[in-house]
């Protein structure tokens, strides 16, 4: 593949995300908040800040999937033909390989959104516009500032896109020998989705609970020296269960955007004659 097939996939992979993210941001802003909070409720979010808190940072995650997303997504395919595993029986750990591969290079591109967003959710009063937080930021840290937390979003980004894309190819071809349906028919994508948005939940809930402790320090004061202490501190202070602080609103905001984003992706790469995943 060359470099225009590829800047290509990752314009399809960008616009994918940008019009997806519209849907899930709400259950992405009560996760956030549940990470942050555990005695948080969606009635009093609502009942003090209005039905519009729920798209806090909606300018930072269009920015955010327009970068990461349309990394993430669109490299998958040229980096699987590069580690030899076009064929759809290619083993999964290829695959899962390329998930993950393309998954760091995005997190780390897609970083500063991560941080404004998660701040913008985070905050309880009027959120900050996104150039005015993106200063106080920059005032207070530096550039490093927006690099906070990006030890733990590229690993929650690895396993998170290793487990996405490696699953839903594998299970794709599961399904085809198992219906005879063919891999571009849009219940094989329906089906091959939804099972690894459930397997994306499992594997990055950890990853994602300590990414957003991490981001979510105040601009002026660094609570974790990184992602170890992170994690340690949290374990101690409120058990291990607590790393899975939040699974459900993940689980239902990864099922419905993997979904979503693999079925749009699919779509648009068959209007622009590319082959299906």
């Amino acid at each position: 593949m060359d470099l225009k097939d590829m800047f290509r996939e990752m314009g399809l992979a960008g616009t994918t995300a940008v019009i997806v993210v519209n849907f899930t941001h709400p259950i992405d802003t009560i996760k956030t908040r549940l990470q942050v909070d555990p005695n948080f409720s969606v009635k009093n979010m609502v009942r003090s800040e209005g039905a519009s808190s729920l798209y806090k940072g909606i300018t930072a995650a269009w920015l955010r999937e327009a970068s990461y997303t349309s990394i993430k997504l669109g490299m998958y395919g040229p980096i699987k033909s590069m580690y030899g595993a076009s064929s759809s029986d290619a083993p999964f750990i290829k695959k899962f390989a390329a998930g993950a591969t393309s998954g760091s290079i995005g997190s780390v591109v897609g970083n500063p959104m991560d941080v404004l967003k998660t701040l913008m959710i985070t905050n309880k009063g009027k959120s900050p516009g996104l150039a005015s937080l993106a200063k106080e930021i920059y005032h207070d840290r530096g550039i490093s500032g927006f690099y906070r937390g990006v030890q733990a979003n590229a690993m929650r980004a690895t396993v998170l896109n290793g487990t996405k894309m490696g699953c839903y190819d594998q299970i794709k071809g599961y399904v085809v020998q198992g219906t005879g349906w063919s891999r571009k028919d849009l219940r094989t994508q329906f089906l091959s989705a939804g099972g690894a948005g459930f397997c994306m939940a499992v594997t990055v809930s950890p990853f994602d609970m300590l990414r957003t402790q991490l981001m979510n320090q105040p601009p002026d004061k660094k609570i974790y020296s990184g992602f170890m202490d992170c994690a340690m501190q949290t374990i101690k202070r409120d058990g291990i269960t607590s790393l899975y602080r939040g699974f459900f609103p993940i689980w239902a905001r990864f099922a419905p955007q993997a979904t979503l984003q693999l079925i749009v992706f699919e779509f648009l790469r068959k209007m622009a004659g590319l082959e299906a995943i």
